[in-house]
């Protein structure tokens, strides 16, 4: 299976980072994955919901370590491509001025 596009949504609050969309084979789409910013770094959220008695569930996610690496490299690289094109956008709206 292959990553066809990747999309981040960014957001600008303290532990959230971006929503994420990602697309296998141009086929199958999976959204709402998060981007956190954790006591260790960032890491991949995959999409959940809540449970009755509070706790959540991952509704999608990786079976293996290696698939949930291989996501977690491709997710965090597309959220830094999104990180640099927000920069670049900014900085280039400062030039106008």
């Amino acid at each position: 299976m292959e990553i066809t596009e990747i999309r981040v949504t960014l957001r600008n609050e303290d532990k959230l980072k971006a929503f994420v969309n990602v697309t296998f084979d141009n086929q199958f789409v999976v959204r709402g994955l998060k981007i956190i910013r954790g006591k260790d770094g960032y890491f991949v959220s995959m999409p959940s919901r809540r449970l009755p008695h509070g706790k959540y569930q991952d509704i999608a996610h990786p079976i293996s370590s290696e698939a949930r690496h291989f996501l977690e490299v491709r997710v965090l690289e597309a959220y830094e491509d999104a990180l640099k094109d927000s920069a670049e956008v900014i900085q280039q709206g400062s030039w106008d001025s």
